[in-house]
């Protein structure tokens, strides 16, 4: 069973090489642990994934605002929330802080110690009295962030899912501290749902409750999302009751417009990794079938997530009828209309599909002389194989229906 799950893992790094989503990092000067490059398509399998997640959690709520905030900070931030005393890991007995330190400023005597952040929480806890200046909320809200975090973990390894450098999504949710047992509820179906919706394997995903012992030092309740990877099961999420440890030590608090007095509101913090998403996404995604007395491997991509929608092909790339047909009649109204519409006329059919087979695209559309007389093109599905002719005036609803 180990030796499958191994191939599986292998499997998956492979594509994701061949087929322009992953790349080691700095890879002709060898590499450096800990580090990928994002291809083309997983550029854009990233992109799909925060573009779900903030559309769920920012653009269709009424209590939460977003942020980008800086990823270098002032170092009394990491000071005043225990950071630099706590944020460690051990090693050979000894405790090593994980953050990577960096230094400001070009002339010796104006040098100052910074951090690259290992987590994008405080950005928005320093901007806090900003968002309530500024927008005048009432608890509960939220505070939404998508950005680049760094740790210096001591041992990189099983692919995306520890690195040194990766993306966060993160939510602070503000509440009064009466209310921070329902909110924590209300968040952990939240995270559920979301996952469902982009397509991870859900019966892959467990809960763990934290102990005491191994919750980061500012939580009095953390709850992990497990997913059974290859290597084991492991987290790809986590729910956190951060109570008020941060804007207390900021020094932060907000006006209780019913009683007018000041609180420092509890904060419920939903924790969501780009990388680990892309990767639970990956692992969920990846099939294999026999086609034609050879095994297919394809990405079972809800179409909302998949980098590509659908390929559009000429038959013959040396015929040139053909080909101003698909690139003025298809490829431009579905690119203009879709977007995730890519031009694919490299080798034989046969090749074509597997190829986008295994970047993930539900839809093959091939032109090919009947085109040229009757307007109806072969539309391709991949998760089945099945080719069906769709009229050209009603390819665009024949797509928007099945996404």
């Amino acid at each position: 069973m180990e030796k499958k799950e191994n191939n599986l893992m292998e499997k998956i790094v492979s594509l994701c090489k061949r087929r322009g989503f992953i790349f080691p990092g700095s890879e002709i000067y060898g590499g450096l642990a800990g580090t990928y490059d994002w291809g083309h398509f997983g550029v854009a399998l990233k992109n799909n994934i925060k573009q779900s997640w903030w559309k769920k959690f920012v653009d269709n709520r009424r209590d939460m605002y977003g942020i980008d905030a800086a990823i270098l900070m002032n170092s009394k931030v990491w000071e005043a929330t225990g950071h630099v005393a706590n944020f460690a890991d051990s090693l050979d007995g000894k405790q090593f802080n994980t953050m990577l330190k960096t230094e400001v400023g070009a002339k010796k005597e104006e040098v100052a110690v910074s951090y690259l952040r290992p987590e994008t929480a405080q950005g928005m806890f320093v901007n806090f009295k900003n968002t309530v200046d500024a927008f005048h909320p009432k608890l509960p809200f939220g505070m939404a962030q998508i950005g680049k975090v760094f740790r210096n973990e001591i041992a990189p390894r099983d692919f995306l899912f520890r690195q040194r450098e990766f993306e966060q999504m993160e939510v602070e949710y503000f509440t009064k501290e009466e209310d921070w047992g329902k909110y924590f509820e209300y968040w952990k179906g939240e995270m559920l749902d979301w996952m469902e919706e982009v397509g991870i394997d859900m019966s892959k995903i467990h809960e763990l409750e934290i102990p005491d012992k191994d919750r980061a030092h500012y939580s009095s309740r953390t709850i992990d999302f497990e997913f059974e990877y290859p290597f084991g099961q492991k987290e790809l999420f986590g729910l956190a009751y951060r109570t008020d440890f941060d804007l207390k030590n900021h020094k932060l608090d907000y006006i209780d417009e019913e009683k007018g007095d000041k609180i420092i509101p509890h904060v419920i913090e939903p924790t969501f990794g780009v990388d680990r998403a892309a990767l639970a996404l990956l692992l969920s995604a990846y099939c294999e079938d026999e086609k034609g007395g050879e095994v297919r491997a394809y990405l079972k991509f809800k179409p909302s997530i998949a980098p590509v929608i659908c390929a559009v092909s000429p038959l013959l790339k040396n015929k040139p009828e053909l080909v101003e047909y698909a690139n003025t009649k298809i490829f431009a109204p579905l690119k203009a209309e879709f977007g995730r519409v890519i031009w694919d006329d490299n080798g034989n059919i046969g090749k074509r599909y597997r190829r986008q087979d295994e970047i993930g695209t539900p839809f093959c559309i091939v032109v090919d002389f009947d085109t040229l007389t009757d307007d109806t093109v072969t539309v391709r599905d991949r998760d089945t194989g099945e080719q069906e002719r769709i009229k050209i005036e009603n390819l665009k609803n024949y797509i928007r229906e099945k996404i």
